[in-house]
């Protein structure tokens, strides 16, 4: 089915929007590099950190804001960090706790359903206590009250990184229940895209604390979940527009480094 074309001129438009607002904040001089100026050239040097600069925000100028826009008419409620309720059940983190302690020692396999109902059983327990949540990256509501609370993730986050990611899901998780212990949730981790292409991204990394299987979309897996089938394939062509139209300005930006 695929986008319609005005979708993809407003994902077009927001992806060229991100860039331009990078563009203008991106000061290249932070650290200076001496040798590697003399070796490659500034500007080649000031690309190098404007791409890195840029993946350390791509999540939030422009997969999140794009995430909502392929969503919008598709979903009911389609909104990017958004901030989840901020109560508690003390039981239900240390139940949260036990979860991922069992999980490090392979004393349990990773059961998102099961998960779920261990802490919904005790998520209205007092005592409960506010804290200050973390926002969810993209949060999607379908017409059968279905709640979708995405984490967006580097290609391969370290397990450390992973044991984190863990628990912050189990507390949105915990923090829904407490509101309403009938909420139909999924909680997913969304991976931009597959660095391994065309071979199948590999999991297994991850499956000692996931159920990789219903818990990780990668590349087209989350692009056609969000935004339908074929989103993904329309996803990439509007990255490829976006960059043929802002190619003179970031030409011109970069050239200024050359001398």
């Amino acid at each position: 089915m695929g986008l319609s074309d005005d979708k993809k001129l407003l994902v077009k438009e927001t992806i060229k929007q991100g860039i331009r607002y990078k563009l203008q904040s991106f000061h290249s001089n932070k650290i200076y590099m001496p040798f590697h100026n003399l070796l490659l050239g500034k500007d080649i040097m000031a690309l190098f950190s404007f791409i890195h600069s840029l993946n350390t925000t791509f999540n939030y100028s422009i997969y999140e804001p794009v995430a909502v826009l392929l969503a919008s008419g598709r979903f009911k409620v389609a909104k990017y960090r958004k901030q989840p309720h901020n109560q508690i059940s003390k039981t239900a983190l240390h139940m949260i706790q036990n979860i991922l302690d069992e999980l490090t020692v392979a004393k349990r396999t990773p059961d998102r359903e099961a998960e779920f109902a261990q802490i919904n059983a005790v998520s209205r327990i007092s005592p409960i206590v506010k804290i200050r949540p973390s926002l969810v990256d993209i949060w999607l509501e379908d017409s059968n009250e279905n709640k979708y609370l995405i984490k967006i993730k580097s290609i391969k986050p370290s397990f450390v990184g992973l044991m984190e990611l863990k628990h912050r899901l189990l507390k949105w998780v915990a923090q829904e229940f407490y509101i309403n212990p009938d909420a139909k949730i999924y909680t997913l981790i969304g991976i931009p895209y597959n660095p391994k292409h065309p071979k199948p991204y590999e999991k297994w990394w991850m499956s000692g604390l996931f159920d990789t299987k219903v818990d990780v979309l990668v590349g087209n897996e989350l692009w056609d979940f969000i935004g339908g089938d074929g989103a993904y394939l329309d996803l990439l062509d509007c990255f490829e527009q976006a960059g043929i139209e802002l190619q003179p300005e970031i030409n011109k930006y970069f050239a200024k480094f050359i001398n």
